[in-house]
């Protein structure tokens, strides 16, 4: 280390200071205190990394002062010096004054050297971590803030070209340039998707659990209504079945994440025929949840199967997913503990069976 060392040395003997100081003031920057109250008046106004204190010293015993120095300042490494067996201070030091390490009276030279080099490699070490943990948090709480405000910032244009080609095509007759509109209205909706995938990978991957009580009827009428809004759900047979008997708790945004890809793939890889259908089961007893939404689409080949989940991969070459739908939806999942299984055979559909515990009861 290049930096020196601050050391402080509390001992009620003037020579035990004395020739402490003397002997280690060439390596270290050593302040020493006759008491337990200067001691604790030096660690209030300077920085030490590393805090040596004799266990016997007069109105306030070493284990004492260490306890209110971890109420002043818990960053030093603590040591203790004690000239005499007794497992009940040794106890009190671990429990009460957090102390790294005792060194028996007369201390050795060498010993309490080395004491003090690794004190302070435990003291940058965590210092280190403190700074870097502090540093994750600030860029959690600015990469919350931009998502969404980049979020608001891309809809908001994005509406508006929707609303002004949607005021356009009233008034508009030509056939071709009713083209040209529903082309700007097909090229809004897919970045308003992607934009609300963006929010979903993040809120899937990134934020912590937050844990309600879940009402999957509400929950699915609410996406349902979303559905019918941006897409021609028509031609599609849709069946939902929803049996509650208990609460259950877990992650609502987390829960959409996994109920609104699923759906969504489930819509998007359709085959171009009639009878189309999608079936949307969910079960919540004291065992957890049992989603399980099926459809009878395009299916996924062998060859994909256990790659679908896996950000970025495609089982189709069609052009209508990002490839994070599934990737998004094995997150969320892992992030509430639960577990999912893909059945799918090519041009006879697909069937996803998800179970998720009570996060309450883990």
């Amino acid at each position: 280390m290049t930096k020196r060392i601050d050391v402080l040395y509390i001992d009620d003997e003037d020579n035990n200071l004395n020739s402490f100081k003397a002997a280690l003031r060439k390596e270290f920057k050593v302040k020493t205190a006759i008491d337990a109250e200067d001691g604790l008046i030096l660690a209030r106004n300077n920085e030490f990394q590393v805090v040596i204190a004799d266990q016997r010293m007069p109105g306030m015993t070493g284990v004492e002062f260490f306890e209110k120095l971890v109420e002043i300042n818990p960053d030093p490494i603590r040591i203790l010096l004690t000239g005499y067996s007794d497992i009940s201070s040794v106890i009190d030091a671990i429990n009460r004054g957090e102390v790294y390490r005792f060194i028996d009276k007369p201390w050795n030279l060498e010993q309490i050297k080395n004491a003090i080099l690794n004190a302070a490699e435990i003291y940058y070490a965590r210092k280190e971590l403190k700074e870097k943990n502090n540093r994750l948090q600030k860029l959690h709480s600015e990469m919350n803030q931009f998502v969404y405000s980049l979020s608001h910032e891309l809809r908001g244009p994005l509406m508006s070209i929707s609303g002004i080609s949607k005021l356009a095509k009233m008034e508009v007759t030509d056939p071709g340039m009713m083209e040209y509109f529903d082309m700007i209205d097909s090229a809004t909706l897919k970045l308003d998707d992607f934009i609300y995938k963006m929010l979903d990978f993040y809120r899937s991957t990134k934020i912590e659990n937050k844990v309600v009580a879940i009402n999957f009827q509400e929950i699915l009428n609410q996406l349902l209504d979303e559905y019918r809004l941006k897409w021609d759900l028509d031609e599609i047979k849709i069946s939902l079945t929803i049996t509650q008997e208990d609460v259950f708790h877990s992650d609502e945004s987390k829960i959409r994440v996994i109920l609104n890809n699923l759906f969504s793939n489930a819509f998007k890889f359709q085959k171009d025929d009639s009878g189309k259908w999608i079936k949307i089961n969910i079960e919540v007893n004291s065992a957890g949840a049992m989603i399980e939404v099926s459809d009878n689409g395009i299916g996924i080949e062998e060859r994909h199967k256990e790659d679908v989940f896996n950000l970025f991969h495609r089982a189709t070459q069609r052009n209508v997913g990002s490839g994070l739908g599934l990737y998004m939806v094995k997150e969320s999942i892992e992030q509430l503990n639960g577990n999912v299984i893909l059945n799918s055979e090519p041009g006879v559909g697909t069937k996803v069976h998800v179970h998720l515990p009570d996060l309450l009861e883990l």
